[in-house]
């Protein structure tokens, strides 16, 4: 009986690792629910059979038929993205420490025969690790620690493909936009210059003139190679965040960017919230008071670096049994444990430094984040409301001007091109703003990614005749 439930223990802690790594990802899972919503955070999956691949991957394939959207694209990325199951994994390798600190230490068996001059003697002996054994509350609260760790960190990876899927369908739909608006830059620049070359060869056009139009073309085609390789870039970084390979021209997307909205939205205690739910100040603070027990540990066993004791027989040909006991310690003769509670000491000051360094940068960088997401939105505004409109009334006048033959086709194609310049600037302005509202999300909670978008270039409005 007793040797079947020796068998049966490696089964048991078994099990109790597979709970405890269930239970972690589902306090992940429930912390996610609050950072980025239930319905999007029901894709926090960790993917471990056949079957649960096959679930994923329809799901993932039924997102891709249709149009993406922002959310799509985090759903996408959080089924689909390896990196964040191998920080699953590594959740349950943080599970399976927390269960072997648990485990109370195994004891020892040795077993000694020495036979001659027709003697026999035979010796056994059973240790155990004393001082594990009495350390092992200590041992488990600091792994339990670091448990709570873990945890935070597999939330943190969550979050972090999270803000990169959504960052990289922003970039990608603000891309597609601009790139279709050079293009229409570039008929509008073909058919002037065209118009220009024509007019030259029946003398009505002067050499300068045609010189313009045509070096205004040939700089307005370097910018739209320019906005045609943003475009491969950002739809390839929306690929790379999404988890995909050699699908990325296959993803279809809208046709612009939502709508920025009317009204600023309210945030306030904006950085209380940050020192409360921000992941690194939270690391920090755990890495501090498990590094605080830690201290109280090594301040116990200073003395004692080894402590073991165990029964022992010893039995000889001719002589009655002998049975006894054996304490085994290494005596501190040249190290008395100062240089460890030194270490501890170091150790435990530079986690707190750490600490209060970290909360200081998370509150500086809440209220940059704030200033740079209320800024755009000031941006996207003042495009929408004045830029845009204004440019706009000039284009109809200078139509009704044409129709009145007050200005000529030239005049009136680069009034055009100023307008799709503006209309250019608009998209970058809602674009950064929907960066900028990712990012201080981003501070808040953790999870913060990266630039690497690439740059679109912006579209030359000058006139040809030299007017800006």
């Amino acid at each position: 009986m007793k040797r079947a439930a020796v068998a049966a223990l490696p089964l048991l802690l078994s099990a109790c690792a597979g709970l405890v790594e269930e239970r972690g990802f589902a306090a992940v899972r429930a912390e996610a629910q609050e950072a980025i919503g239930p319905e999007i955070a029901q894709n926090v999956q960790w993917i471990r059979t056949e079957d649960e691949r096959k679930a994923a991957r329809a799901r993932v394939e039924a997102i891709l038929s249709e149009p993406l959207t922002a959310d799509g694209a985090v759903a996408v990325a959080l089924l689909n993205n390896r990196g964040l199951q191998a920080d699953y994994h590594r959740l349950g390798l943080s599970a399976a420490a927390m269960v072997a600190a648990l485990t109370p230490p195994n004891p020892g068996f040795s077993f000694g025969r020495l036979r001659g001059g027709g003697v026999l003697e035979l010796e056994r002996a059973v240790t155990l690790d004393v001082l594990g054994l009495l350390t092992l509350p200590i041992a488990a609260a600091i792994e339990d620690r670091r448990w709570e760790q873990a945890k935070l960190e597999a939330l943190d990876a969550v979050l972090r493909t999270a803000n990169e899927a959504r960052l990289a369908f922003v970039g990608a739909v603000a891309a597609e936009q601009i790139l279709a608006y050079m293009e229409q830059a570039k008929e509008s620049a073909e058919a002037s210059a065209e118009m220009a070359r024509r007019l030259g060869l029946a003398g009505t056009y002067g050499r300068l003139q045609q010189a313009r139009e045509q070096v205004f073309r040939a700089e307005l085609l370097v910018q739209y190679a320019r906005a045609r390789r943003a475009r491969t870039a950002a739809r390839e970084r929306l690929a790379r965040a999404l988890g995909l390979w050699g699908s990325a021209p296959e993803i279809r997307l809208p046709d612009r960017l939502p709508e920025p909205p009317a009204k600023l939205p309210e945030r306030s205690d904006l950085e209380a919230k940050a020192m409360a739910g921000r992941i690194d100040v939270r690391i920090a603070r755990l890495e501090a008071e498990g590094l605080a027990r830690s201290y109280g540990l090594t301040q116990a066993t200073r003395f004692v670096n080894v402590l073991e004791t165990g029964w022992q027989d010893k039995r000889e040909t001719g002589s009655p049994i002998a049975r006894g006991y054996e304490i085994a310690v290494t005596v501190p003769i040249f190290d008395f444990g100062t240089t460890r509670v030194a270490q501890a000491e170091h150790t435990y000051m530079a986690a707190v430094h750490h600490l209060a360094g970290t909360a200081v940068a998370a509150r500086s960088e809440v209220r940059e984040r704030y200033e740079e997401y209320r800024l755009a939105w000031d941006l996207v505004q003042h495009y929408r409301r004045t830029v845009v409109p204004g440019r706009k009334a000039i284009s109809d006048e200078q139509l009704l001007r044409y129709n009145g033959m007050l200005v000529g086709v030239f005049e009136l194609l680069a009034d055009a091109r100023d307008q799709i310049a503006a209309v250019v600037a608009t998209i970058e302005a809602e674009r950064d703003w929907w960066e900028a509202e990712a990012a201080l999300d981003a501070a808040l909670l953790g999870g913060a990614v990266a630039g690497g978008r690439e740059s679109t270039p912006a579209l030359a409005a000058r006139r040809p005749g030299g007017a800006h």
